[in-house]
């Protein structure tokens, strides 16, 4: 049996390498909580939150694989984003270890989604309203 994937098992490609990929066959996981979900996001994707908010932090979803396997299946070709690239990665592991075949890491998440002006969709919000604060951001 493979030893389990770690984080610099995973592949990363950029948001303008996932504009490309999501043009022809790959699909996009949004991987934000509902509320950074509910805010902005990318056309078509697909949503399960790896980690809610709580009073007491952040827990992760218990549910994720479960319900990632009720929408994806295990040789799609899926680009798995975040706000910035932290809890993305970590779900791509989670996948990868779960048999998933195919699962590569938006590098910068849907901030740097939005900073190369690629949410035009989004409406007529500045880009600085469809961002979510983040600690590791600038």
């Amino acid at each position: 049996m493979d030893a389990p994937k770690r984080p610099e098992d995973v592949a990363t490609v950029t948001v303008m390498a996932a504009k490309d990929l999501l043009g022809s066959n790959h699909c996009y996981l949004d991987v934000r909580t509902p509320e950074e979900y509910n805010k902005s996001h990318i056309d078509n994707a697909f949503h399960v939150p790896y980690m809610f908010f709580t009073q007491q932090g952040k827990v992760k979803n218990p549910e994720f694989l479960k319900e990632v396997s009720s929408i994806l299946k295990k040789d799609d070709l899926i680009i798995v984003g975040c706000n910035s690239g932290g809890r993305a990665l970590r779900a791509c592991v989670d996948l990868v270890n779960a048999g998933y075949e195919h699962v590569s890491n938006m590098e910068g998440g849907y901030s740097a989604w939005v900073d190369a002006g690629l949410a035009a969709a989004s409406g007529d919000k500045p880009a600085e309203e469809l961002k979510t604060f983040c600690k590791f951001r600038p």
